[in-house]
């Protein structure tokens, strides 16, 4: 008998060890730290987002609107005065015609500063002038007639014996240097301030003695850096 019941002892015995593990209290488990929120995580997420978008708004915008830089081209020019004979110094006065394009169809360009001179082999021969700021529509056209000069500037021997050698031959050949900060403008939106350096190279028909208008014996389109 002793032994018909040890089978029902042992199932009894399971039977409680199973109870038990079934009304032992269950841990809840954390999950592991990688998989925990970190807000600076979502919050570099969110900017590296946002600058995304933003980028890819600018550069839609950029597509759409390309602003090309403005175009300069001299169509006239008037020597007053050029006066070699008290070096190192030399005074002039000159007035010129210079034609500016902006072949923008949808941007306006806006000239916060502008100044010019007019120099002979990579000399300013007449004083920097400050040109009023200017308001450059779409698809339009403004001429300028800046006269330069009224004071004397000091330059090299080489510079002076150049123009005195030049009005003996009745070919001088200048440049006249535009410079400043533009902007670009679309709609209500406006860029930033652009530096703009404009180089104009022409050779002008002049002899001594020769006052006011004179020819244009060369004048191709202005180089523009922006």
């Amino acid at each position: 008998m002793a032994e018909d019941q040890k089978p029902e002892e042992n199932h009894q015995t399971q039977s409680q060890v199973t109870d038990e593990k079934h009304h032992q209290p269950q841990k809840h488990m954390s999950p592991p730290p990688s998989y925990k929120s970190d807000p600076r995580r979502t919050i570099c997420t969110v900017i590296t987002i946002f600058l995304l978008l933003a980028g890819l708004a600018v550069f839609i915008v950029w597509l759409i609107y390309r602003p090309h830089k403005p175009r300069f081209t001299v169509l006239g020019a008037a020597i007053y005065d050029l006066n070699t004979t008290s070096p190192p110094f030399v005074s002039a006065s000159m007035q010129f015609t210079i034609v500016t394009r902006n072949p923008n169809k949808r941007v306006a360009i806006i000239y916060d500063k502008l100044s010019a001179y007019v120099s002979y082999r990579n000399q300013a021969i007449t004083p920097t002038v400050v040109l009023p700021p200017l308001y450059h529509d779409k698809k339009s056209t403004v001429a300028l007639s800046p006269v330069l000069g009224g004071a004397q500037v000091p330059v090299s021997v080489e510079v002076a014996n150049g123009l005195v050698m030049d009005e003996s031959y009745g070919v001088v050949a200048l440049r006249v240097v535009l410079l400043g900060r533009l902007r670009w403008k679309a709609g209500v939106i406006k860029t930033g301030r652009y530096g703009v350096y404009v180089k104009c190279d022409i050779w002008v028909g002049l002899k001594r003695g020769l006052v006011g208008q004179v020819p244009l014996l060369g004048s191709p389109q202005c180089k523009v850096d922006v």
